[in-house]
């Protein structure tokens, strides 16, 4: 695999719950496209992912959240799994992290339920989003065209609906992340 992602380094946000697959195979698909993944957390040791409905594995946090720059930073990855986000979305220094790659116009790639933070984080307004079919109304009332599609891009933000996405979701995210992080 070509070195797409050379050089870059990108944040990945997770707490207790999120879905393993979710965060493990696009960290490895972006590692392997030579960038730099860290595992960042409100949670300061570890973090559990979930298969589903069952505790899966156990990960090293790299950086605590409250030790976390944005500025750091080319990307950002929002895995899903339903606890994760929704843990993720009621914590302010949460929001303010994924606001700020936003602000600054970085590339932000979330599946699943992964989107729920960004109704919090008011960056779905007027964006063209796909998600987990059961987050379509709060991304709706927040102002997203909700579609039921593999992946979308919309900007500097990529989404998609859930574990079987993965694939599309790595590329697009890998193509995405390479195109914007280059002229940064």
């Amino acid at each position: 695999m070509a070195k797409e992602l050379q050089n870059k380094k990108i944040a990945i946000l997770v707490t207790d719950g999120f879905e393993q697959v979710e965060m493990t195979q696009p960290r490895q698909a972006f590692d392997d496209a030579g960038a730099t993944t860290h595992l960042i957390s409100p949670k300061d040791q570890t973090v559990r992912g979930w298969n589903h409905y069952d505790k899966a594995d156990e990960f090293n946090v790299d950086i605590g959240l409250n030790q976390a720059n944005p500025n750091d930073y080319d990307a950002l990855l929002l895995p899903g799994g339903v606890a994760n986000p929704d843990q993720l979305r009621t914590n302010e220094s949460v929001v303010e992290f994924i606001k700020a790659f936003f602000t600054a116009d970085k590339p932000v790639a979330a599946i699943c339920h992964g989107p729920w933070t960004l109704v919090e984080a008011e960056a779905v307004e007027g964006r063209k989003i796909t998600s987990w079919p059961s987050l379509k109304t709060d991304l709706k009332n927040a102002g997203a065209n909700w579609v039921d599609q593999e992946v979308v891009i919309d900007g500097n933000l990529v989404t998609s609906r859930n574990p079987h996405d993965i694939p599309a979701f790595i590329n697009a995210a890998i193509a995405l992340f390479a195109r914007v992080t280059a002229t940064a």
